[in-house]
């Protein structure tokens, strides 16, 4: 919307819509009125301070009048306007500094996978663009255009709102213009697998015969069954996280958790050799071993047991769904798979369908008085 000049009269009958807009003045440049969908309005400045767009609240039209709001404006520019025209700054220039400062905020393995989103999906289409003029418009068609990779479209989205709130917080943006808020991602198809019995006792069999040639491999198998944990988890668990007959694991993807331990998943531990601090250690130096030695001995073993089509991480996705067939509730489940938000183990009650229809079957001719 073009600027045009505020009156008091203006200010006080703008109304509301269903987001948040802006009403520029004419006469002060970057001066205006926010209106948002509460009603409440706010005035702000808009400025530039040394290449940086900055805004500044000024205050609530409820409490200050237009001409005391223009006041606190034209005083915050004094100090500016000799200093000549100044070049807004530019997407990739805040990103730079939020991927600096922001980092501590991401593990070492999430912030390089960050990176790659960043360099691969978001930078080629936002580089050159003024950081305060990014609008929703724009993050839609961004979006849009990556509907071929929607994988990589709904992981890069939050890398993309990372960068554009913490704008926001560093005064590039006006505060509470995310234009990535509400950003609706990709359906895709669940990828779940869930191993049948039958396929558990293959697992197990084809285990066995490996067990005397990679005795480390084949236990980090059955700890991923037996436990539910990542492979990251197991893979990097050092024996004095090992200790009154459970995991408490130091740093986990949701930080330090503990993992109980059942029977089965005790031997399995106690059998291993403890030669040094790491449980699954590398012939190659101090390290545990690498997650490519695990995926390459975990196709040759599921091309054995004939479930070609099963990934690691399903073997996490197998222990949820036998405890919850178990009648394990799902806040158990989710402290067994060491969920912080309850909605991720919600994925999983459609696994109870079956349960609910016999239940519903058994309960059919007492309720119905058939008994």
């Amino acid at each position: 919307m073009a600027p045009s000049r505020l009156t008091q009269h203006r200010v006080d009958t703008l109304k509301p819509g269903r987001k948040a807009r802006d009403i520029r003045d004419r006469d002060i440049r970057g001066f205006g009125v926010r209106i948002l969908p509460s009603g409440r309005k706010r005035y702000f400045l808009h400025s530039q301070v040394d290449g940086r767009r900055v805004w500044h609240a000024i205050g609530d039209a409820k409490t200050i009048s237009l001409e005391c709001a223009r006041s606190k404006a034209n005083a915050l520019l004094a100090p500016k306007r000799d200093a000549g025209p100044v070049a807004p700054i530019q997407f990739e220039a805040v990103a730079e500094e939020v991927f600096r400062r922001y980092a501590r905020h991401w593990k070492p393995r999430t912030l390089t996978v960050n990176l790659g989103y960043f360099r691969n999906q978001i930078l080629p289409w936002f580089r050159g663009m003024a950081i305060a003029d990014i609008t929703r418009s724009d993050v839609e068609r961004w979006f849009a255009s990556l509907h071929a990779t929607p994988v990589a479209a709904n992981r890069s989205a939050p890398v993309l709102s990372v960068i554009l709130k913490q704008a926001e917080v560093y005064g590039y943006r006006l505060e509470g213009t995310n234009p990535c808020s509400g950003i609706r991602r990709y359906r895709r198809r669940g990828r779940e697998r869930f191993l049948t019995t039958d396929e558990i006792r293959r697992l197990s069999r084809t285990l066995d015969r490996h067990h005397d040639r990679f005795p480390l491999l084949a236990s980090i198998i059955r700890l991923l069954l037996l436990t539910g944990c990542r492979s990251s988890e197991i893979l990097t668990l050092r024996w004095p996280e090992y200790r009154e007959a459970n995991l408490h694991l130091s740093d986990s993807k949701v930080g330090p958790r503990t993992v109980w331990l059942s029977s089965a998943a005790r031997r399995v531990l106690d059998d291993l050799p403890r030669s040094g601090s790491w449980v699954f250690p590398s012939s190659r130096g101090n390290r545990h071993l690498s997650a490519d030695t695990l995926h390459l001995f975990w196709r040759k073993v599921r091309a054995e047991a004939a479930i070609e089509d099963v990934r690691c991480h399903d073997l996490r996705h197998t222990y949820a769904s036998v405890a919850l067939a178990h009648g394990e509730t799902i806040l158990a489940i989710g402290r067994l798979l060491g969920h912080t938000d309850p909605a991720t183990t919600l994925k999983y009650t459609h696994l109870a369908d079956a349960t609910v229809r016999d239940a519903a079957e058994a309960l059919a001719p007492i309720l119905g008085g058939e008994s």
